[in-house]
């Protein structure tokens, strides 16, 4: 453990290389943000672009902005920004939908190309929307697939000869805990099996490598630490090797080889573009753009360096100023092993964690005892643990989170 004093961590603020990007969010004074692993801030950049697109692109140019100002393209445009971040090819990455329809997206591309297996397998506590997508599909299906999901811990040893597609996330939306893309993917092919890799917590967060673990397909979300905004607009990757046999169980028209033929028979298109559906969603593939330019412009590696620095400075700070008060950490403490956000179980999480935000700390409380802290290297400072936890101890040494008001908790937690 190491004695951090504010001192320290403002040498290690001057000395940062990221720290200009904070001045490119609004972020109000006095605000600890440690929930952009939720929902990521607001660029500054995004009002003026926003603004031009609805009052010159779609106020002034009308319909012809879907050719003269590339609204036809921005799938496929953004897409391919984010596929630099994912270790993908361009053409390998569109934007389109959400994760929970990309996650069905995929699963069904990966179950038509294992016809002779029946079994989606994933691990128990995976981030919900995954799960659900499974069960659905296979109570679709009327018995023809199966969706199993086991412990985290033997995920890997049930990859039987009947397992089609395995569907894993990166980092553990609850725990943070981190898998080894490439390790898990090999194990899996070996097995006969194809992977769907959930990115949510992972892309723009971490190094990710998609093509350097084969990856077959993965899927992501927009609003977390790309800053897409609330409800942007998700991303599916299918590995090129897989375009040609796939035709997609979702065929809308933007998935057709052209579009405006209007014919009545579908055929789908010949790259990534097959995985569209409907229209795009222009307004949020705005607005995503602008996060995933401004990420673009970081460096990956000093992103990586600074996040595990903030997680253990957070976790020093957690032991030396809040060790007598319950709470347990259930997020890894090694650094290969943890994404961007560290979590702390504590029976009394959801009342500590809205005492919190009362005080300008802003995490968020996950069932059952979960009290999650995310680590945006491109917003926070080293300073900014201190303040966390010396909030945590005060609200914990008070009892603030005794409250008749969180007696119930709210429906967004």
């Amino acid at each position: 453990m190491t004695a951090w004093c504010r001192e320290a961590l403002e040498a290690l603020d001057r000395a940062d290389p990221l720290a200009r990007f904070r001045a490119a969010f609004q972020l109000r004074e006095g605000l600890v943000y440690l929930d952009g692993n939720s929902l990521g801030a607001l660029p500054r950049r995004t009002l003026a672009r926003l603004e031009q697109t609805v009052a010159e692109e779609w106020g002034e140019g009308l319909i012809t902005s879907w050719l003269g100002a590339e609204w036809m393209t921005a799938p496929r445009r953004v897409g391919d920004k984010i596929a630099r971040l994912l270790g993908a090819e361009p053409g390998e990455v569109i934007v389109a939908d959400s994760t929970s329809i990309n996650v069905f997206k995929a699963l069904t591309a990966a179950l038509s190309l294992r016809p002779e297996r029946s079994v989606i397998l994933s691990e128990a506590g995976n981030f919900p929307t995954d799960l659900y997508m499974m069960q659905g599909i296979a109570a679709f299906s009327g018995g023809r697939v199966r969706a199993e999901a086991v412990p985290g811990e033997a995920v890997l040893d049930r990859l039987y000869e009947d397992v089609a597609v395995l569907l894993l996330t990166q980092v553990h939306y609850k725990t943070g805990r981190s898998r080894d893309m490439a390790e898990v993917t090999r194990r899996a092919h070996a097995a006969g099996a194809l992977v769907v890799w959930d990115l949510s917590h992972s892309a723009g967060a971490i190094p990710v490598d998609l093509n350097g673990a084969v990856a077959d397909f993965a899927v992501g979300c927009g609003y977390k630490f790309l800053n897409g905004g609330p409800g942007a607009p998700a991303y599916i990757f299918a590995a090129r090797r897989h375009h040609a046999a796939v035709v997609p169980v979702l065929s809308g028209w933007f998935g057709h080889a052209e579009p405006f033929a209007f014919e009545d028979g579908y055929r789908a298109a010949e790259g990534i573009e097959r995985f569209l559906c409907g229209t795009p969603p222009v307004l949020g593939l705005t607005a995503l753009e602008c996060g995933v330019d401004l990420m673009a412009e970081a460096d990956m590696a000093e992103v990586r360096a600074k996040s595990l620095q903030l997680g253990c400075v957070f976790m020093d700070l957690m032991d030396a100023h809040c060790g007598g008060f319950g709470f347990t950490l259930v997020s890894p403490r090694d650094d290969a092993r943890r994404g961007s956000h560290v979590s702390y179980a504590h029976p009394l999480g959801y009342g500590i964690m809205q005492a919190l935000k009362e005080r300008g700390v802003i995490g968020d409380f996950r069932d059952p005892d979960v009290l999650r802290f995310g680590l945006t290297p491109l917003t926070l400072r080293h300073v900014d643990m201190l303040e966390a936890v010396l909030t945590i101890r005060e609200v914990c040494e008070t009892r603030a989170w005794d409250d008749p008001r969180w007696a119930v908790r709210a429906a967004v937690t």
